[in-house]
């Protein structure tokens, strides 16, 4: 039950990539943040729905992941900067692990995330893939 509500919670992040700006200082970042964690002002963000595109910024190939993720090992996670500026976590998808470079441009795609409990209620969310 609680992992159900906290998928509803998380719609705008997960499905539309929604971060926040602050009108004071000009800086993106995401998830949605209430006080800006550069100039620390309160009350002066807004919500923008931010591209999806942006740069690979650094990775890692996970190749002994806990049980939940085994099925895909190996696999790549990736600090992607965004074209807005924000920086994100996020796995690198549809591409052969030893084709990614920092630098590369990529783009968010939507993928499964994981199955749960016995009813296998799948998740989804966002992932990043190459630009081609």
């Amino acid at each position: 039950m609680t992992e159900t509500v906290r998928t509803w919670r998380h719609i705008p992040q997960r499905y539309n990539l929604i971060g926040s700006k602050c009108l004071q200082c000009g800086n993106v970042f995401f998830p949605l943040r209430i006080i800006c964690p550069e100039c620390r002002s309160k009350g002066k963000l807004e919500n923008i729905k931010l591209s999806g595109h942006g740069k690979i910024y650094t990775y890692s190939v996970i190749n002994t992941p806990t049980d939940e993720f085994k099925v895909i090992a190996p696999y790549a996670v990736a600090i992607v900067k965004l074209d807005e500026g924000a920086r994100l976590t996020t796995q690198i998808v549809d591409c052969e692990l030893d084709d990614i470079e920092i630098g590369d441009e990529v783009e968010m795609v939507f993928r499964k995330i994981r199955e749960q409990g016995e009813d296998g209620v799948i998740s989804y969310g966002f992932k990043f893939k190459l630009k081609k």
